[in-house]
């Protein structure tokens, strides 16, 4: 593997998305010795309490709480970010420099929140397609074409809609939850003491609730475009855990023998 080389990238809008939705997933892949990369695609301003500098600050922050390679900030418009050519070249580019295996984005419509969300969701769609696009490469800053392996959505807790996806699975992020938390406080402009605290209390609840559905105390859920293929159904299943106010009866309990009623 060269030195630009990673093994996944995560993409979203805003600084601060990638770190509330799939922070603890990322500090956990760096924990495994993974190369990982955190890609933003706008630099999240104006806001009503930051501005450019402080959030490329505390962006830079965060990225060092959860120990990452590579963290980038593209140069696209936030609040009218749209799918469509120049987004597209932008976020291939980042791919077709730093040749992933895999990359994680957001998905799902948050019409509460910024539309931004989904448009990202469908830019990092395409652009895993336009990065490996010959007799084009003056689009990608003359980067070579890459295949780009594995797309991995983020489904939004809150969507506008229930998605039904191919395969969903659950990252264990039990171990590094409190790592997922400090990242997110580093973006101070965003989050005063009362906002921290709320937004503290979402990620708690969420991450306690998707780790559950995996048996774990804490996770974050993942979803395929397509169904997940193995040769070896057993590895792939792992060790079922029991959910965690089961978890003290099931450490007591002999081999065999049945949990609960």
């Amino acid at each position: 593997m060269s030195e630009t080389q990673l093994d996944i990238i995560f993409t979203a809008p805003h600084p601060d998305d990638i770190e509330i939705g799939m922070g603890g997933t990322v500090a956990k892949l760096v924990k495994l010795g993974y190369r990982v990369g955190l890609i933003h695609m706008t630099d999240g301003e104006p806001t009503p309490r930051g501005e450019v500098k402080t959030r490329m600050k505390e962006m830079k922050q965060a990225a060092e709480v959860l120990g990452v390679q590579v963290c980038e900030m593209l140069d696209l418009p936030n609040r009218t970010l749209m799918d469509g050519p120049e987004p597209r070249y932008a976020v291939a580019t980042t791919l077709r420099k730093y040749k992933p295996r895999v990359m994680v984005t957001m998905a799902g419509r948050t019409p509460a929140a910024s539309p931004d969300h989904y448009q990202g969701q469908l830019i990092a769609e395409a652009s895993r397609f336009y990065s490996q696009l010959t007799k084009w490469d003056d689009r990608f800053d003359g980067t070579e074409p890459f295949r780009l392996d594995h797309l991995v959505y983020r489904p939004v807790p809150f969507s506008a809609e229930i998605t039904h996806f191919h395969s969903r699975f659950v990252v264990d992020i039990s171990d590094t939850i409190e790592q997922k938390i400090e990242a997110i406080k580093c973006y101070k402009s965003q989050f005063d003491e009362r906002r921290f605290a709320n937004v503290e209390h979402y990620v708690r609840a969420v991450a306690g609730t998707e780790g559950a559905f995996g048996g774990v105390r804490h996770g974050e859920v993942y979803a395929l475009p397509r169904p997940v293929v193995t040769e070896d159904m057993v590895s792939l299943l792992g060790n079922w855990k029991i959910p965690p106010p089961w978890l003290s009866k099931r450490q007591d309990q002999p081999p065999g023998e049945a949990v609960g009623g």
